[in-house]
Formats: C-alpha cells, sequence, structure tokens
C-alpha cells in the first residue's frame, strides 16, 4: 500500500518528471481540448492510503451520462489544460487546489466525441475538503493505487468496429473503458517507472459519441 504521505507524494511527483510526454497531437488540430483530473487523496483507515478519485457522471447531464469518469471537462478559451482541471476539480468536486498541486502531465488522448484530452496529475492534501456537486456528479469512488497496480486490474479486447485493441479497467464487478481507463493505465504505467502510450488504445462503440 502507498501510504498517503509527503514521501509518496515526491515519490510521484519524480515519476511524473521523469514521464516524458509524447509530442502534441498535431494529426488532431480539429479536436476540441479538454482536461481531466487524475486527482489524489488518502483513503481507507484513518485516511492512509493514497487513491484517485473516480466519480459516476450525473444521470442528468446532456453527454456521457452516468458513465464513469475522471473530473474533468471541456478547456476554456484562453484556459491552459492545468487551469482547466483545476476548474473542473472545483466545480465537480469542490476541491479548491492551487497550481503547486500539480505533480505533471500525461499524454493527450484523443477521444472518439471530438477531444483532445490532458490528464493531470494534482495531489489533494488531507486538508482539503470536498464537496460534490450533484448537477454533475452522482457518486466519488476513491480507487487505491495498489488496485491499478495489480498485474488483473487491465484488459485488452478486440471489436468488429476498429482494428485497435479496447482497454477494460476491472473496478471490482464493474469494466470500465477508455479513455477512463486508458488514461488510467498510462498512469499506473508512470507509478512503474514505464513510458507507455496509450492513444493507440480504442474506446467501446458506445462512446464514440
Amino acid at each position: 500500500m502507498r501510504l498517503f504521505n509527503d514521501a509518496t507524494r515526491r515519490n510521484i511527483a519524480d515519476l511524473c518528471a521523469a514521464f516524458t510526454r509524447a509530442a502534441p497531437a498535431d494529426i488532431a488540430p480539429d479536436l476540441k481540448r479538454a482536461a481531466v483530473a487524475i486527482v489524489l487523496t488518502g483513503a481507507g483507515e484513518e485516511m492512509s492510503q493514497t487513491s484517485l478519485l473516480l466519480t459516476r457522471r450525473a444521470a442528468g447531464l446532456r453527454s456521457h451520462r452516468a458513465q464513469w469518469a475522471l473530473p474533468g471537462g471541456r478547456c476554456d478559451a484562453g484556459e491552459t489544460q492545468v487551469e482547466a482541471a483545476l476548474r473542473e476539480l472545483h466545480e465537480e468536486l469542490g476541491l479548491q487546489l492551487e497550481p503547486d498541486a500539480v505533480l505533471g502531465l500525461l499524454d493527450d488522448y484523443p477521444t472518439r466525441s471530438g477531444y483532445l484530452v490532458t490528464p493531470v496529475v494534482i495531489w489533494a492534501a488531507s486538508s482539503a475538503a470536498m464537496s460534490p456537486n450533484p448537477a454533475e456528479v452522482a457518486s466519488v469512488h476513491p480507487v487505491g493505487l495498489d488496485s491499478i497496480e495489480r498485474t488483473e486490474a487491465f484488459d485488452f479486447v478486440r471489436i468488429p468496429e476498429s482494428t485497435r485493441r479496447v482497454i477494460r479497467f476491472h473496478f471490482g464487478e464493474r469494466l470500465i473503458h477508455a479513455p477512463t481507463a486508458a488514461m488510467i493505465y498510462q498512469f499506473r504505467e508512470v507509478l512503474g517507472g514505464r513510458q507507455t502510450r496509450v492513444a493507440d488504445l480504442e474506446q467501446p462503440v458506445f462512446a464514440w459519441k
């Protein structure tokens, strides 16, 4: 178990600093920019386990309703990915964090729904108060980092509609797909000191809209 403490924060910050992001996706200039937060906080007994926060989107949202997701959304005009991730984190979960909470950025992921998503790794101190917005978030679920590092946490399947592999994250009895699964998978690889690319991992057909 990765304890939720300053030593873990420094370790993950070092791993993020050692990760070399892929070049910006010039192949998709028409995609809208977006950002999500891989936000790390304490969970479990005495909030001692480092976990990332996974959300279930509200059923009343116009797009991707009730789907599993990392907190985030579209970048506003003139907004950087880091600014967007911090703003969305505040709007969705009520977490007000400063730029110095950011540990690093992962690769941009192009989605079938027309977005180029930048995952921003963020450390939420134990004193950070969370207040989910019910208009956007149905529920919040801490995912211990040990659970994403299990060998069987992810698998890959084929679908008739694409030549690319679909990635799936096994979260309890649930299956969570890309883009969320792809970004969590790359974060898992970063934790292991590996430079693994995920932009070619496919989403299931229901997420193509």
